[in-house]
């Protein structure tokens, strides 16, 4: 009763609608017919959908509202047992099933009989809405309905399905208490919930009640019972119950033989497990596609793989036809055994009858096993037969053919697994289980990267990061690739994304970097990756600095060449000593003297001696006579290192530019020290001096010695 079919089709008749006083019902029906629909020339009616699919269609589209409700009395004026069942059984959500089912009863538009209460609870079961089966289930006496076993089969059935063994019990138990009559077919319910979860005991237990209440059990209730007892690895007590079943004289069937061969195979037993098909043959009972794959399955777990191959074309010899349970049992037991090439046989196999495996890890399983017994065109065939299969493919399946064409240097072929990869964006699909592992995408994509391809291999990795792939390796491979194919923008890019997600990155990347932005003329952008690299807490080498100085200074950048320079010092670099007083001798000449001086400070804190002959005399040949002096007075605050030539270039420069006061301001310094020994010349004795100020008691135009302008003082 519960498949119970309409016989007779409910017709939509248009003029019933015609005269319904509410618009809305025309609005929503109006779309399943036309003016077309009736042919004037043979004056014969084009089929309409059934009514309860249209029903169905109402309730689906439109929340269930007075409105909706309304709209379908007026649709249909009397419901009758076909149609209330129908609806029902065509309602594809539980929720408008139920609807549905109270909507007619308390609007007194059916009365529900047997048979539609069975059809609710069942789509209810289904669709884990128990507690609604259930009270629906209870309150059928209050409606005049007598309950039947079936009903409470079906309930004990949904809650055991849903994993609530309790309730199937208490159910089972319920039915007593409410006087429902208990059959081997309540109690066979019941041995399914509860050996499922491992209740062996109490499945023992309920048997012997079954027994002493004089219900006879089945042979259905023996394959139960022993199933459970092996799901528990009861190993014993399946086998007793199976004695037991011979001695009441219950012929074991098939099933029953299936039961016991798997049993044996759970425990490694395969010796055992062939003693019951040789015994089943031996009955005369015909093993099945099951019985043979069940011992497949158990030679191939145990390392038995020729005796499985035997077994199934025994089973093909005998006209029994391996489903897709069989291939996908045996394929993964070949791989184990490296039997490669019958595993290549038995995939052609299921090729040629289009049978796809119900276990799709089995592809690449034969992808790696093809890989690793050297047959890359087996393996790229495995891909191919997938796709022939409409197997869905994904970035796992690619990943092991790309590095093992990589490793093998077939490079050409594994670029063009590559674009595949990224054409169809299958590492995006959310559905994919096998993502790709590292060690295939980073080989690929050092190779990209090494062969002025980084394009593609940057297109490919940003779809392995919106699946949350943060690879250090591939982020600086991208950025040295971009460097050396002239790209510096994208992998000064690449850098910025790496520093957001806290990536590592790799000296060598940053300085593949610095030297691409001066390959390109742009000392400006060197500079800033050379900044980045340090705020990475990578160290460049002096050549690095040294490069980067260079094109600043070439660029006229003598500024940004100092703070290089100065990061270089501070650094503990103590090299290039040309090129630093070529940035001094820059930075005096453009009148950034506190800067200079800063430099040569930090020179001498890094016991480092600057040529300060050599700038005093560059700056008095240019007439950078404030420079001059500044540079001078900061040498003798610390007692730098003068030859006494310079000074006197100095003190001459000053005169000859008119600014004796500070040539005196000098002279009086140098008193004021001691005088000034010329540590770099042997030359010693009296010098003349410049002019004086006339406030002093000298002449003017008189020259005095060092000797006579210490009397002055």
């Amino acid at each position: 009763m519960a498949s119970l079919r309409a016989s007779r089709t409910a017709i939509f008749n248009p003029k019933k609608l015609s005269i319904s006083p509410t618009p809305l019902c025309l609005r929503s029906t109006s779309f399943f017919y036309s003016s077309e629909s009736l042919n004037n020339d043979t004056n014969t009616r084009i089929p309409h959908p059934k009514l309860e699919d249209l029903i169905c269609r109402m309730m689906s589209s439109r929340a269930w509202t007075t409105r909706l409700q309304n709209s379908i009395r007026n649709l249909v004026p009397s419901f009758d047992h076909e149609l209330v069942y129908n609806v029902l059984h065509s309602s594809k959500n539980a929720d408008h099933a139920l609807q549905f089912f109270r909507w007619v009863e308390r609007s007194g538009l059916y009365r529900h009989d047997r048979e539609t209460h069975f059809k609710i609870i069942q789509i209810l079961g289904r669709a884990s809405k128990l507690n609604h089966a259930r009270c629906i289930l209870l309150d059928m006496p209050n409606k005049g309905l007598d309950w039947d076993e079936d009903l409470w089969v079906l309930m004990i059935d949904s809650y055991g399905k849903s994993g609530i063994v309790q309730e199937s019990v208490k159910l089972f138990q319920k039915m007593e208490e409410l006087g429902v009559e208990r059959t081997v077919k309540s109690y066979n319910a019941l041995f399914n919930v509860i050996t499922r979860r491992g209740r062996y005991m109490m499945a023992k237990r309920y048997f012997n009640k079954m027994v002493n209440e004089g219900i006879e059990p089945t042979r259905h209730t023996y394959n139960l019972l022993i199933w459970g007892f092996f799901l528990s690895s009861k190993l014993d007590t399946a086998i007793r119950f199976f004695e037991d079943m011979k001695s009441k004289e219950i012929t074991p069937d098939v099933v029953t033989y299936n039961t016991m061969i798997n049993g044996y195979n759970r425990v490694k037993k395969i010796e055992e497990a062939e003693k019951y098909f040789v015994e089943m043959k031996g009955r005369n009972i015909e093993p099945n596609v099951i019985s043979y794959t069940t011992l497949i399955k158990g030679y191939s777990s145990v390392g038995r793989v020729d005796d499985a191959l035997r077994l199934f074309e025994e089973m093909k010899s005998f006209g029994i036809k391996p489903n897709a349970i069989t291939y996908s049992t045996l394929l993964p037991g070949l791989c184990d055994a490296q039997k490669m090439s019958e595993a290549r046989m038995i995939l052609k196999e299921m090729e040629d009858k289009y049978i796809a495996p119900k276990d799709n890890s089995i592809f690449i399983k034969l992808i790696s096993g093809q890989c690793e017994a050297g047959d890359l065109d087996a393996a790229a065939d495995v891909l191919k037969t997938m796709i022939r299969l409409s197997v869905p493919t994904e970035a796992g399946h690619y990943g092991v053919l790309i590095e093992n064409f990589c490793k093998a240097g077939i490079y050409d072929r594994a670029v063009k697994f590559l674009d595949k990869l990224i054409e169809k964006e299958i590492v995006l699909r959310p559905e994919s289980i096998l993502s790709m592992e590292p060690s295939a995408y980073n080989l690929i994509i050092d190779y990209l990267c090494n062969n002025g391809q980084t394009g593609k291999a940057e297109t490919f990795f940003r779809q392995l990061m919106k699946t949350g792939v943060q690879d250090p390796v591939a982020f600086n491979n991208l950025v040295c690739g971009h460097s050396r194919e002239g790209v510096p923008d994208s992998a000064f890019e690449i850098l910025k994304i790496m520093g957001r997600r806290k990536v590592v990155s790799d000296g060598i990347a940053h300085k593949s970097l610095v030297e691409s932005y001066l390959k390109k003329g742009e000392p400006a952008d060197a500079k800033a990756a050379l900044d980045n690299m340090l705020e990475n807490g990578h160290d460049p080498d002096s050549l690095l600095y040294r490069s980067v100085m260079e094109s600043l200074m070439g660029d006229g950048r003598v500024q940004t060449a100092s703070r290089v320079m100065k990061v270089m010092l501070e650094k503990g670099v103590k090299e290039h000593m040309d090129l630093i007083s070529t940035i001094l001798e820059a930075l005096l000449m453009r009148g950034h003297v506190e800067e200079a001086l800063g430099r040569i400070e930090l020179l001498l804190h890094n016991s480092l001696s600057p040529d300060l002959d050599a700038l005093l005399s560059v700056l008095c040949d240019k007439g950078k006579t404030a420079a001059a002096l500044k540079l001078l007075d900061f040498g003798l605050e610390r007692n730098c290192y003068i030859n006494f030539s310079s000074y006197d270039k100095v003190l001459d420069s000053l005169v000859a530019a008119g600014k004796t006061l500070n040539a005196y301001s000098i002279l009086c310094k140098m008193m004021e020290k001691g005088g000034v020994k010329d540590h770099k010349s042997s030359r010693k004795g009296r010098k003349k001096l410049p002019l004086l100020p006339d406030s002093c008691n000298f002449a003017v135009g008189d020259r005095l010695t060092l000797h006579d302008y210490g009397q002055f003082l």
